[in-house]
């Protein structure tokens, strides 16, 4: 009997396997291609052009130009902006939404990616923590009070 169930707990665990590798398999080239450069600008490599515009008066709200990576946090209304400005300084832009601005996320160059392969970037130095340590107090942690408390000289009073 329990060999049984295991032949079954197999079968159904290939099946799963089976089934999974196949729908991962029938991404269109489209979506491959949508993945791959959403990719490359996480990593910067993309040059885009966010625009905010009132749905109102139709005046352009912000412009921001550059290799940034954004997120919208439609919660929040926030437009959080990422951007590259050398190859080790970065900024960050946070933009209030209203319910009448709206953005539009441009790419300004083309990009050379593949239908065939995702592609996945992998960074040791991401996979190890930045740690400090912090043994005790320094002299230069504890900032002079302006407010001096004179010392009581009264004895503790017990309930």
């Amino acid at each position: 009997m329990n060999k049984t169930k295991y032949l079954i707990a197999l079968c159904l665990t290939a099946m799963f396997a089976w089934a999974t590798m196949g729908a991962s398999g029938c991404e269109s080239d489209a979506d491959k291609v949508s993945k791959n450069i959403s990719t490359d600008a996480e990593q910067f490599k993309v040059l885009r052009k966010i625009v905010g515009i009132n749905g109102i008066t139709d005046k352009v709200e912000f412009e921001v130009v550059g290799r940034c990576s954004y997120e919208h946090d439609a919660a929040n209304q926030e437009l959080v902006l990422v951007c590259k400005e050398t190859d080790t300084e970065y900024k960050k832009h946070t933009i209030g939404l209203s319910d009448n601005v709206f953005f539009i996320s441009t790419q300004l160059q083309n990009l050379k990616v593949s239908t065939y392969r995702t592609k996945i970037i992998l960074k040791p130095q991401n996979l190890i923590p930045d740690l400090d340590l912090v043994t005790g107090k320094q002299e230069s942690d504890n900032p002079p009070s302006s407010v001096t408390v004179p010392p009581t000289t009264e004895p503790l009073k017990t309930p």
